[in-house]
């Protein structure tokens, strides 16, 4: 008799990677596997040692405008001022896989508010991302130890 694959064994798998149906359906639990699987920290205490930086300035005339920049010091508006904050997911997520933290050292990245929806649509993507790959790779490593998946 052959061992089969099952997605019950692949979320057993998945969970103890930190990114099973468990964080699936906890917020807080998938925030944290995402953010310590590439070593990122997230602050809302303003400091000069964060790697990215997101906030949120005024115009002169009073319009609200969001910053996003690996450099506080020199903002290019073309690129690092956006208008929305729901365009800031991306910029987000691209910090945080990019981000130069590891297993002795958090990449750290400022956000004025800890509580933004792109901050949660940045980690739900990124969630995604990572839950995709390591299915993946769990799936290599069940038939590298003999599982067969069923048809």
């Amino acid at each position: 008799m052959s061992k089969i694959i099952t997605p019950e064994l692949i979320n057993e798998r998945l969970e103890a990677k930190g990114f099973g149906d468990k964080q699936i359906c906890d917020n807080d639990l998938a925030k944290e596997s995402v953010l310590k699987h590439f070593h990122v920290e997230l602050t809302d205490e303003w400091t000069d040692d964060a790697s990215y930086y997101i906030y949120e300035e005024s115009t002169v005339d009073g319009y609200s405008v969001y910053v996003a920049t690996y450099n506080k010091s020199e903002i290019n508006i073309s690129e690092n001022v956006y208008y929305y904050d729901h365009d800031l997911s991306d910029a987000l997520q691209e910090a945080i896989r990019y981000g130069n933290g590891d297993e002795h050292t958090s990449d750290l990245i400022y956000v004025d508010d800890l509580h933004q929806d792109f901050i949660d649509s940045a980690i739900q993507e990124l969630f995604s991302y990572l839950s995709l790959r390591f299915e993946e790779e769990i799936i290599e490593q069940l038939k590298n130890e003999g599982y067969e998946q069923q048809d």
